[in-house]
This record gives structure tokens, sequence and C-alpha cells, in this order.
């Protein structure tokens, strides 16, 4: 009963979730806030200043958004009964790869440019929305561009700069500690975020079998986030996490499933494109 409650939890906080991210990423561009803010025009429309607006202001918005959302799926799993470490971490990986898909894919995709595209959706057959949702992922290339180095690129840095926990670790001690078991507590470097970790990189892996038949410009930025993930993480779960389970292989089956998950997204998405560029038949030759 539990599992079924969170279930339904899940689905109106996914669903739900994607109607502020819609709201201000509508808000987080030029015609947008010089029809809210009319005042700011005059600062806006400087070179500068619309460049950030328009590359890196609705990335910035997504993340923002997305800050509390893993403490959150952490709490539904452990309502749902599981206890284990590996069993909370698998359950929220799975959690918020589907968040992801829906929010940050599909949502950026179908209310990118926000509500005046609503109408389309819901007035059109179903047949028709892979087409137009295919017809709509060119448009999204440069948004990906820049939420790929603002939350992949930077959270890289980041991780290898760790400023949260050298904040936190001079706090503690600052307050704290008393003892020198307080500060050995204090000192602990914690262990690799697998429930958020690895449904990013997932993400990342799906957005470039989308995009490479459709704008292979993207798969650059794509492969310098995993050349450096791989150097930095590698670094970081050898000589600084202290992992706190084995897992023996247990995460294989979700992380396989995910990945399959994203090979046929990528396929569907590329017939629709297909479709509405008149190349059906073409694509397949």
């Amino acid at each position: 009963m539990r599992r079924l409650l969170m279930t339904v939890s899940l689905f109106f906080l996914t669903f739900c979730f994607m109607i502020p991210i819609a709201l201000v990423q509508s808000l987080a561009n030029i015609e947008a806030i010089e029809k809210v803010l009319p005042f700011l025009k005059p600062i806006i429309e400087k070179s500068s200043i619309k460049s950030v607006i328009q590359g890196f202001l609705p990335g910035l918005a997504l993340k923002i958004f997305l800050i509390m959302l893993p403490k959150i799926l952490m709490t539904m799993s452990k309502m749902e009964g599981f206890t284990s470490l590996s069993g909370l971490d698998r359950r929220s990986a799975s959690k918020y790869y589907l968040f992801v898909l829906v929010n940050v894919f599909l949502g950026s995709v179908i209310t990118g440019t926000a509500f005046q595209q609503l109408q389309q959706f819901i007035s059109q057959p179903s047949t028709e929305f892979t087409k137009t949702v295919g017809s709509t992922i060119p448009m999204k290339a440069t948004f990906f561009i820049t939420y790929i180095m603002i939350d992949g690129w930077a959270g890289i840095a980041a991780e290898i700069l760790r400023l949260s926990p050298l904040i936190t670790f001079h706090m503690k001690n600052t307050f704290l500690v008393k003892t020198e078991q307080d500060r050995q507590n204090a000192m602990d470097p914690g262990s690799l975020e697998f429930a958020t970790s690895e449904p990013r990189i997932q993400l990342y892996f799906m957005l470039g079998h989308v995009y490479a038949p459709v704008t292979p410009f993207l798969l650059p930025f794509i492969v310098v986030f995993f050349a450096f993930a791989y150097m930095i993480f590698r670094h970081q779960i050898i000589n600084v996490y202290a992992q706190q389970y084995e897992s023996g292989g247990a995460f294989w089956p979700d992380v396989h499933g995910r990945v399959v998950m994203g090979l046929i997204i990528s396929q569907i998405l590329l017939m629709g494109l297909l479709t509405t560029r008149g190349s059906h038949g073409e694509g397949y030759t």
C-alpha cells in the first residue's frame, strides 16, 4: 500500500513540477522579460546581458528547481519501506531518472517556449504527438548545450572543488567540535551520491543518442563532460570517498534498463522527426 501511495505521489510530483519549470523557462527569454518588466528593457538589450539571458538563464533556472529534489525522492523511498543504503540509492535513482526524463528532457522540449504550445498539444490527435515533439527537438539543441555546461561541466568542477563539504567542515570545526572524535566525524568525506550522479550521466547518454543524427554539434559538449567525469569521479572514488556499501552488481539491471529506454526514446523521436521532413522512407534505405 505504501509503494502504491508513493507511486501516485511520484506521478503527481513529476507532472506538477513541470508547471513551475515551464513558467520559469517561459519567462527566461528576452521577449517575456521585456513584457513582464518593461523598465528593464534598456539593460537587457545590451549584447552582453542578452547573451547571458538567452544562453544560461533557462538552464540555470531549471538547475535551481532541481536542488531539493534528491532529498524529496530519498524521503519517498524511505516511506516505501526500503531500509538498506543500496536499496534506497537504487530506488531513488530510478525515481530521479524518471523525473529528469519527463521534466528536463520532455518538459523542456514540449514546453520550452512555454504555454503558447500547450493548446497545440491538447488539440492535436495522439498520432501527431511524436511528429510534433520530433520537429521540436532540433530547436532545443541550444538549451541542452547550455544545460550540459551548467549542470554537467559546472557540476564536475564543483565535484573536484567540494566547496560545500569544505564549508561544512569549517563550520562544524568552529562551533561543534569538542573532542578528537568529533573532529574525525566532521572530516568524514561521505560517499558518492549514486542516486543523483548515475541518472544525470544516463540523461546525457540519452541526449547524445537523440542529437547525434539531428544536431551533431551538441556531441562535443557531451564528450567533454564524459571525459572529465571519468577522470574526476575515478579520482574521487579511489582517493576521497569512503564507500558505505558494496552492492555486488545489484545496480546493473536498473542501469541497463534505463540505457535501453533511452535508446528506444531516441529512435521514436528520430522517426517522428523524419516523418515531419517527409523522409520516412529514405531514413531506412
